[in-house]
């Protein structure tokens, strides 16, 4: 399956692409894809819905989409996931997973504007892949139980001001949660869409020139590790997204740094998961 949300930002309802592209309108059925829905065994409930093949509302194919689920309990980063990455930024490579934290209203729709905040200079790029908590996951015992625990993935776009992440003391925090800095979607793929989790092209452009490529099997630590890792330090809600990293080719690691202006477009593409486009604007 593959779940969307539609409509005016704040005001999203939920919905799933068909196989055969069409879109359909499950809020009558459904409130929201959101913590209550994964918990609760909605996935199972929709996939009986779509069984039944009865009619649904179609969705208009000019409507905005907005992130793939609803508003996340929490939105947790891996940082410097991508051995190439960690070099290009002059990092060593982690022995574990770094693990930062974004702002929830962070979280955008796929097509949604990249606003460059006030203060900034230095916005930069990173194209990730995503995957959304099916069910709560605390201390697990293994990664061979973090299938179990994963609802689907999705396309995730952290935008970093680096200078505030960077220049400006304390954590990461405050250059990657600025307004908008979080495009999501434009869906969420279940697990049965993926064939290998493991190995996903992903890509980045910036007015048409390449600037990301990477595959998911570089990563260092793995999905599941990552969701039976994360499980020893907090307790992963259903609803909560994650975000896996980003392969290298952003712009802080040029020889002549490169960072976003108002009016750029950016690209993202991952395999199996659609694509984004955003373009820039000031705060």
């Amino acid at each position: 399956m593959k779940l969307i949300r539609f409509g005016e930002k704040n005001a999203e309802k939920p919905g799933v692409i068909l196989p055969d592209g069409r879109m359909k309108d499950l809020s009558s059925y459904f409130g929201d894809w959101d913590h209550d829905f994964f918990r609760d065994s909605g996935m199972k409930e929709l996939e009986g819905i779509l069984e039944t093949g009865g009619a649904l509302p179609d969705v208009p194919t000019s409507v905005r989409l907005g992130p793939c689920v609803a508003r996340p309990g929490k939105v947790v980063c891996i940082g410097l996931n991508y051995s190439d990455h960690a070099e290009e930024a002059g990092m060593e490579i982690p022995d574990e997973p770094v693990i930062f934290m974004k702002g929830s209203n962070t979280v955008v729709g796929p097509n949604d504007p990249i606003v460059i905040p006030r203060g900034s200079s230095k916005v930069d790029w990173e194209v990730e892949l995503g995957f959304v908590i099916g069910q709560d996951a605390s201390y697990l015992d293994s990664a061979a139980q973090a299938a179990d625990h994963i609802a689907g993935y999705c396309i995730s776009h952290d935008v970093s001001a680096r200078d505030f992440q960077l220049e400006r003391a304390g954590q990461w925090t405050k250059g990657k949660s600025c307004d908008n800095f979080n495009p999501l979607g434009p869906y969420l793929a279940t697990k049965d869409e993926i064939e290998d989790i493991r190995n996903l092209d992903l890509s980045l452009d910036v007015n048409g020139e390449r600037m990301q490529t990477g595959n998911t099997r570089t990563m260092l630590f793995g999905v599941f590790y990552l969701v039976h890792y994360l499980s020893q330090f907090m307790t992963l809600e259903a609803g909560d997204l994650v975000s896996t990293g980003t392969p290298p080719g952003v712009g802080l690691g040029m020889k002549s740094p490169r960072y976003l202006k108002q009016g750029d477009i950016v690209e993202l593409r991952i395999t199996g998961l659609g694509e984004q486009r955003s373009v820039c604007v000031k705060a």
